[in-house]
């Protein structure tokens, strides 16, 4: 039976620390942040250990300031027999207008191992929606593209 993918939401705030000289996020602190959430997706999703096995497009829109609130959505959008592709959408909130933006959109590729430390399989999963549908095909897109990649570069199918 297919299994439903619930969001996973995590928030957190901009501090200094995190941000470029133009005051905005690092790029690299919402990818981790990214990869976070959506390991957290993953394995919420097959209740296995899973590793991530590529980031694959990630759109920066809009960016996140210092003091600015962010807030990450994850979900399996696509599974394979093994391998989960988790689409992350990043938003920044001003803390004191209440106004946001959309500012990340990426997916994460995930690989759910079992007890022998191998690719194990994950359950099927459920797309009943028209969002849900939508997002299964732009992940197929991100995987069909992914495994196109892998195979021009000759290190796998």
């Amino acid at each position: 039976m297919p299994i439903v993918s619930e969001w996973v939401t995590n928030v957190d705030i901009v501090f200094p620390h995190h941000a470029n000289p133009l005051g905005t996020l690092f790029g690299g602190r919402v990818l981790a942040l990214m990869d976070i959430a959506g390991g957290i997706a993953a394995v919420r999703f097959c209740r296995l250990p899973v590793v991530t096995a590529s980031t694959e497009p990630v759109d920066f829109h809009n960016p996140i300031l210092v003091g600015e609130i962010i807030e990450l959505k994850s979900r399996v959008a696509w599974v394979g027999r093994s391998s989960m592709i988790v689409r992350c959408e990043v938003f920044g909130e001003n803390p004191l207008s209440g106004e946001r933006r959309l500012c990340t959109v990426g997916h994460l590729n995930f690989v759910a191992i079992g007890g022998d430390g191998k690719p194990t399989p994950v359950p099927r999963l459920r797309v009943a929606t028209a969002l849900e549908q939508q997002h299964w095909q732009i992940a197929a897109q991100v995987r069909e593209a992914s495994l196109l990649r892998r195979q021009q570069r000759g290190d796998g199918p």
